[in-house]
C-alpha cells in the first residue's frame, strides 16, 4: 500500500501563492496517474487538477489558469502550484492516486485577510 504525505499548506491572503507537495513511498511513482482534491467544509470532495503518467493534465473549471500540477518522478513527488488564490479555494487538499485508490492524509489550505 502506497503511502502519499502532503505538504505546503498554510495561511495566504488574497492574491498570494502556495505550493503544495505530495511524497509517495514505493517503487514505479512514474507509471501511475496522480490528482490533487480538495474539500471545503460541509462541501463534497472535489477533483482539482490531475496528471497522466505521461504528463498529460487537466483542471476544474475553478482552477484553470490559476493553479499548475506538475511530478518530479526521480523524486516520487507531486506538486500543485497555486497562484492568485482566493477565499473560495479554502479547503483540506489531498493527494490521490487512481491505482489502489490511495489518499494522502490531507493539507489544509486557507486564504483569508
Amino acid at each position: 500500500q502506497v503511502q502519499l504525505v502532503e505538504s505546503g499548506g498554510g495561511l495566504v491572503q488574497p492574491g498570494g501563492s502556495l505550493r503544495l507537495s505530495c511524497v509517495a513511498s514505493g517503487s514505479f511513482f512514474s507509471i501511475y496517474a496522480m490528482a490533487w482534491y480538495r474539500q471545503a467544509p460541509g462541501k463534497q470532495r472535489e477533483l482539482v487538477a490531475s496528471i497522466s503518467s505521461g504528463g498529460n493534465t487537466k483542471y476544474a473549471d475553478s482552477v484553470k489558469g490559476r493553479f499548475t500540477i506538475s511530478r518530479d518522478n526521480a523524486k516520487n513527488t507531486l506538486y500543485l502550484q497555486m497562484n492568485s488564490l482566493k477565499p473560495e479555494d479554502t479547503a483540506v487538499y489531498y493527494c490521490y492516486r487512481n491505482f489502489g485508490d490511495s489518499w494522502g492524509q490531507g493539507t489544509q489550505v486557507t486564504v483569508s485577510s
